[in-house]
């Protein structure tokens, strides 16, 4: 009976996932909400869902509320760990944003947060862990939502620049997962960083990507979530820990064709991405 946590469930990839993971009665969810009280179940049949509320990753303090309110739960050790929240602030070389550079890097929580909230969760042994003997994956996995954007190698003069903090807290979020992932090895913690793919959202349709959304192959949050789920769920183990992967492939990346070649181009099904 899989446990499932997913941090920023109420909108987007992160409620797709809680009605997909919901959906399978031997599953139970906990979803994070930053409000209370958290929305109605994304399934009409999900009594096996738990809402958190009042988790807000902006506040220091969310990893021992996060902690708390799971232990008060009496929750079991936690399978998989998923997280999702985040921001996206438009800027340009000529009109560069202070604030929205600290948003997405600090209020949106993309590469603070998910330390204190993976430490606390680690040290409380909500998460589940074991010794890593085998290359199979009898720890938890935690999952960090990122973007081919945090990838270096990926940046292109087909796209060009801007958007500094986007790109730069990704880039960071990456690095995060790739340390956590040496730090959680002797536990047999698999660490996941995902690039989920370009999606119709209210986040990429809140900064005009919306026009991009048929040339760039988006698709819906549903879709996105079940590629997602099942490479974690399939194909993600200890040999996968720190690496970061596209499970939909490169068909909405960009550059993938001036960068890593015509071969990769358009692929679909999962695929290693460079850092």
């Amino acid at each position: 009976m899989p446990n499932i946590l997913i941090i920023g469930a109420t909108r987007g990839l992160g409620a797709s996932l809680a009605k997909q993971y919901s959906s399978i009665p031997s599953n139970t969810v906990y979803a994070t909400a930053r409000s209370t009280p958290g929305p109605s179940s994304p399934s009409p049949h999900a009594s096996n869902i738990h809402w958190l509320n009042n988790i807000d990753l902006t506040d220091p303090t969310h990893a021992t509320t996060l902690t708390t309110t799971l232990q008060n739960l009496q929750a079991p050790q936690i399978d998989t760990l998923i997280i999702t929240a985040g921001y996206f602030g438009l800027e340009s070389f000529d009109d560069p944003s202070w604030p929205a550079q600290l948003t997405m890097y600090t209020t949106s929580a993309i590469a603070i947060a998910p330390v204190f909230l993976v430490q606390a969760l680690v040290k409380s042994s909500l998460l589940k862990s074991s010794d890593s003997s085998s290359t199979s994956t009898s720890g938890a996995k935690i999952i960090l939502v990122s973007s081919e954007a945090g990838s270096i190698t990926l940046r292109h003069p087909r796209e060009g620049g801007g958007n500094y903090g986007h790109h730069a807290s990704k880039a960071a979020l990456n690095m995060v997962g790739r340390l956590l992932a040496l730090d959680l090895q002797d536990r047999g913690i698999a660490v996941a960083i995902l690039h989920p793919g370009f999606m119709r959202t209210e986040m990429t349709k809140g900064v005009g990507f919306d026009r991009f959304w048929d040339e760039g192959g988006a698709v819906s949050p549903d879709v996105a979530a079940e590629s997602l789920r099942s490479w974690v769920d399939e194909e993600f183990d200890l040999e996968k820990s720190g690496q970061f992967w596209a499970p939909r492939g490169s068909v909405d990346i960009g550059t993938a064709e001036p960068v890593l070649g015509t071969e990769v181009a358009g692929q679909k099904g999962p695929l290693r991405l460079p850092w």
